[in-house]
């Protein structure tokens, strides 16, 4: 299943660092604006305490984890809308995304040893920061919705039905925009969505924040409490979820083994500084969920949509299980820890068979009987 987050954000914010973080894939990352000009893009595991549970259960040969794919994006200047700085690429890049990781600067320009780390406009200013992203994502969501009109005018004019239902919803989708808000926060009904979402609008697109900090930095999470809070409220207001990261130390730190990983982020008392978080929301984010299969040989986690039913959750191993599944062993991870082996699972009723009309639930350990 190929989805995708893009990594947007001003330059100097600490996209690309995170980006580096996250797959150890070495991107630009310099100093300066418009340093990563194409995307780049990594696969990253999705950390799960459950696929290694299960892996010890199986005695398993091999393991093999989720994944979510990660876009690094060139930064934005205001006017990307208009084509300044890389805008065009900047919105081309973000339209082939599934959701969008807002990336938000909160240290200072200097740090507490006097190095500076420039910001585009030369102070930090999280609520403007994401307000210039914001106000451009919708400007191109303006531009597209007035295209769009502009091309069934024609069929408006003759007097289509089809034309000039689309053209209202078109015209109320503009004025939504045009009050600086994001379209998918706009109510629509059934019949209206369908229109809107053959625009595929960049504020349509689900998003999270990621609070990028610096160890050694002037914070603003412990530096200036109350702005950081405003922050937060800004955030809520989108029903967002947010994760605050030290994007450098991260990126500093995967270069070292796992344990002497640990060993560091013990004596830096920062723990995993988000990271992890951050995967499993962005996981959570683009709408999926997590089944596993287990066994000696192998023991793996399958990705799939949330709603999936068993036999479009079978196809994420092989295509042939959507049309040719007839049933499915199906357990909970911890039912099947508690139980101690397949056989006592079953023996004690825990291990249920269900058919196609099965929702697949996060976690449900399967076999498929085809």
């Amino acid at each position: 299943m190929s989805l995708s987050i893009g990594i947007v954000g001003l330059p100097n914010v600490g996209k690309s660092t995170l980006f580096n973080a996250l797959t150890r894939k070495c991107v630009p990352a310099e100093n300066y604006p418009f340093c990563t000009i194409d995307p780049s893009v990594g696969i990253v595991s999705v950390p799960d305490e459950r696929l290694e549970k299960l892996s010890l259960f199986s005695h398993t040969q091999k393991t093999i984890p989720a994944v979510v794919e990660f876009v690094d994006i060139a930064g934005l200047v205001e006017g990307a809308s208009k084509g300044e700085g890389l805008g065009n690429k900047f919105l081309a890049h973000i339209r082939e995304v599934d959701a969008i990781l807002h990336m938000v600067r909160i240290f200072d320009i200097q740090d507490e040893s006097g190095t500076e780390q420039t910001h585009l406009y030369g102070s930090i200013d999280p609520l403007r920061d994401i307000k210039v992203i914001n106000m451009e994502l919708i400007l191109a969501d303006m531009e597209t919705v007035q295209n769009r009109r502009e091309k069934i005018l024609r069929d408006v004019k003759r007097g289509d039905k089809q034309a000039i239902f689309e053209d209202a919803v078109c015209a109320k989708m503009y004025d939504w925009l045009s009050s600086e808000k994001l379209a998918q926060y706009f109510k629509l009904s059934e019949e209206e969505l369908v229109v809107i979402k053959t625009l595929h609008l960049l504020t349509m697109k689900p998003v999270m924040y990621g609070l990028n900090k610096k160890s050694g930095g002037k914070n603003l999470d412990e530096s200036d409490p109350s702005t950081f809070q405003k922050i937060l409220e800004e955030i809520e207001k989108y029903s967002a979820e947010y994760v605050v990261i030290d994007a450098k130390t991260q990126e500093d730190l995967s270069e070292f083994s796992k344990d002497e990983k640990e060993l560091f982020t013990a004596e830096l008392d920062s723990h995993d500084d988000g990271i992890d978080e951050l995967i499993q929301k962005a996981y959570k984010l683009l709408g999926l969920i997590t089944y596993f299969t287990t066994g000696e040989k192998e023991t793996r986690a399958w990705t799939i949509k949330r709603d999936s039913t068993a036999p479009v959750a079978g196809s994420a191993i092989h295509s042939d299980f959507l049309t040719k599944f007839i049933r499915a062993d199906i357990i909970g991870w911890q039912e099947l820890l508690d139980a101690g082996s397949f056989g006592e699972a079953r023996a004690k009723g825990l291990l249920r068979t269900e058919g196609k009309d099965y929702v697949v639930k996060d976690g449900d350990v399967i076999e498929f009987r085809i």
